[in-house]
């Protein structure tokens, strides 16, 4: 077991990594009461197209990483969800662009709930019967968000920027893709990122960590998995340009939805450099739009924007891209009134005031959020599948310049990668 000390945090980290490949990470955090834990495979909605070293090219249908999240939780003697509720344990799991997490949270028979969290994902149970249950299940879950304003707003915006790479594919997928996948598509993608080589587990709490580990060894020591080679991920060439301008979309709904967002290329940098550069953006993005902003003042003040703008930025090895917006009763003039804001800014840069209570607010953040264990271990995991570091934040907060946000401010708002994806009230006449 390595522990490693972050002093600037008052943190240690317990890793270990067990002879079947599984990384092991424990955070102990004296006094808490609550523990939770996070089993996480490198495998989400973007990774349609791989290869296992050794093996052939494999294309699975839109969709299939949410799809099998779902089916995990089924056993053959029941729900799983009981096994965690009779334990004390609140458990649930997600699927996001580029990994699926299994969770629990307790504060209780920690290492009981710990066996069963492992135990389950690593036990699949699928039938030609129930995985064409999960088809209806999963099918309506999909017209159901057809239907929802905010996420029909927040992928048409995605859509518009990207036309060719798997992260413009709606996580769930659609009905037509779910309808191809069955058992055996299922079992080939758990068998092959479902490898503990592919995964990580983390647990924060109030835990003695050589507890933990000498008892996920003693677990994995039961159990045999086949060597698995290097996994390839394959991703469509994207062109530099947004796939559509503009979008609209018809919903009955009070007030239209603006989103609209900038695409970049993507990024030249991994690692640490990755970590920077997307702390640079949102830093800027927060200096220029969070509430305390001028622009977010004087748009309010104009009742163009309501409680609910907001804004985002998104950046792995494989895309980069911003989204800004709300609720709106003009959409075309707060996109029009945000370029004219951002366009005033860009010959003076902003200024080192804003950019000093912006850094310190999302300093400020940042150890806040080390008091969440849950924040703690969804973030841990999402940064190391990207070959960072969280504990890495702070530092980089702190190296940041004003004269680095500004170059950043500049880079980024190049109108011509421009998408806008709007929700309007009714179609026209």
């Amino acid at each position: 077991m390595q522990a490693i000390p972050y002093p600037h945090l008052n943190e240690t980290i317990y890793h270990e990594q067990l002879d079947n490949g599984l990384h092991v990470f424990v955070l102990p955090k004296e006094g808490f009461q609550k523990t939770y834990a996070t089993f996480t495979t490198k495998f989400g909605s973007i990774d349609n197209k791989f290869q296992v070293e050794g093996k052939e090219v494999v294309q699975v249908p839109d969709g299939i990483a949410h799809f099998l999240e779902h089916k995990m939780f089924e056993e053959p003697e029941g729900d799983v969800f009981a096994s965690f509720a009779s334990q004390g344990a609140s458990a649930n799991a997600f699927t996001s662009f580029d990994r699926t997490a299994y969770l629990f949270s307790s504060t209780d028979h920690i290492l009981t709930n710990v066996k069963t969290l492992i135990n389950f994902v690593q036990n699949p149970f699928f039938t030609d019967e129930n995985v064409e249950k999960e088809k209806g299940i999963i099918g309506q879950e999909i017209k159901m968000y057809e239907d929802h304003p905010d996420w029909r707003s927040y992928y048409g915006l995605i859509e518009s920027l990207y036309g060719k790479h798997p992260i413009h594919i709606d996580i769930a997928g659609t009905v037509e893709s779910i309808a191809q996948i069955t058992k055996e598509t299922l079992y080939e993608c758990y068998y092959t990122f479902y490898h503990p080589s592919n995964m990580s587990l983390f647990v924060v709490g109030g835990i003695d960590p050589q507890e933990v580990i000498d008892f996920v060894k003693e677990n994995q020591a039961t159990k045999t998995f086949k060597p698995q080679g290097t996994i390839q991920r394959f991703y469509a060439d994207e062109p530099l340009e947004v796939n559509e301008e503009r979008r609209v979309t018809w919903l009955p709904i009070s007030l239209p939805k603006c989103l609209f967002g900038l695409k970049e290329p993507a990024p030249s940098v991994s690692g640490k450099a990755l970590l920077v550069k997307e702390l640079t953006t949102k830093l800027m993005m927060d200096i220029l739009f969070s509430s305390s902003s001028d622009i977010y003042q004087a748009l309010y003040e104009e009742e163009l924007i309501s409680d609910n703008f907001g804004h985002e930025y998104n950046i792995s090895e494989d895309y980069a891209f911003s989204i800004l917006g709300g609720d709106t009763k003009n959409p075309d003039q707060l996109v029009s009134r945000i370029r004219e804001e951002v366009e005033k800014r860009k010959g003076p840069g902003l200024d080192e005031t804003t950019f000093e209570r912006s850094r310190k607010k999302k300093i400020g953040n940042f150890l806040r959020m080390m008091n969440s264990p849950e924040s703690i271990a969804n973030e841990f995991t999402k940064y190391r599948f990207k070959g960072i570091d969280l504990f890495d934040i702070l530092p980089v907060y702190e190296s940041i310049s004003l004269a680095d946000v500004n170059l950043r401010f500049r880079e980024h708002f190049d109108w011509s990668k421009l998408a806008i994806s709007i929700v309007q009230s009714r179609q026209p006449s």
